[in-house]
């Protein structure tokens, strides 16, 4: 017998802030049979064509220490840096710049959402491709 992910779960202090500023940075919707509303404390977004689903959970504690676990991001279309310049643009602070640790075209950058929670920002499956 095994398990699998029902979904991912975000400790913040605003689950309908920072459920929004996901949906834009990932193109997720709210489930339609529970649409998110300000003031909820649980809202969970969905990819529209993968189903993976983030449930954002408000906690009374801020975040404290770097995270243990966190999403790897690649960009549907376009290149790694125009899509960290697009996420910085839309709030998203720098951590680490981890672009060229393995050389020229290589490695990711690590950001922050607005509440503080770390993701990183990989290189497209076309930049890999073209890299081989």
């Amino acid at each position: 017998m095994t398990s699998f992910i029902s979904h991912t779960s975000i400790d913040c202090g605003n689950a309908y802030e920072l459920s929004e500023w996901w949906k834009l940075l990932l193109g997720y919707v709210d489930d339609s049979e529970d649409p998110n509303e300000a003031g909820d404390e649980e809202c969970l977004i969905l990819d529209p064509d993968t189903g993976h689903r983030l449930l954002f959970i408000e906690v009374p504690e801020g975040k404290a220490v770097k995270n243990r676990v966190h999403l790897d991001l690649r960009p549907r279309s376009g290149g790694r840096d125009d899509e960290i310049a697009r996420v910085l643009a839309m709030g998203a602070t720098e951590v680490a710049d981890l672009r060229g640790k393995y050389g020229p075209g290589t490695g990711w950058m690590v950001l922050a959402d607005p509440e503080g929670n770390e993701f990183c920002i990989l290189r497209s499956e076309a930049e890999i491709a073209a890299s081989l």
